[in-house]
């Protein structure tokens, strides 16, 4: 569900533009609006709208999510530390999803700079960087390589 901005409630903060990974969000040099520049690269984070403070972006609903005809309200409530999804169909029902904004207390997680650098050998790993320590378990599961599971030589 790609966003867009409702025009009449944007007041060109630029805060969606901050945020946006996709740097799809921009802002409209004539109106001082936000505008999806293009919706089709739209990485559907909802980043933007979970940090616009006017509430001024939406998404467009996909058929098979919701039909045609209905429409998607979305609020970020920040005093109590969530986001929402309102759908209402055309024939009057609604349906509501409530998620955390955040899980995390802002400025709790650990910049880049505050980790050692990998090790040389981590490239041939299939684990990220400092996994699994920073994600705080035991052990990730890994699949055998291909050379063990088909007898071929690597």
């Amino acid at each position: 569900m790609p966003t867009y901005t409702d025009m009449t409630r944007c007041d060109g903060c630029g805060e969606c533009v901050d945020i946006c990974p996709s740097d799809i969000m921009h802002i409209d040099p004539v109106y001082r609006r936000s505008y999806n520049i293009e919706p089709n690269f739209c990485w559907e984070c909802y980043s933007c709208v979970k940090a616009c403070p006017q509430h001024a972006i939406d998404v467009r609903g996909y058929a098979d999510f919701a039909p045609l005809g209905h429409k998607v309200r979305v609020l970020r409530e920040e005093e109590k530390g969530i986001i929402s999804w309102k759908i209402r169909f055309r024939d009057g029902r609604e349906k509501a999803f409530t998620f955390p904004i955040r899980t995390t207390p802002w400025g709790s997680i650990r910049p880049p700079s505050d980790y050692e650098a990998p090790a040389a050998n981590s490239l041939g790993s299939q684990l990220l960087a400092h996994e699994p320590d920073a994600l705080k378990v035991g052990a990730l599961p890994s699949l055998p390589s291909f050379h063990k599971q088909t007898g071929a030589m690597p």
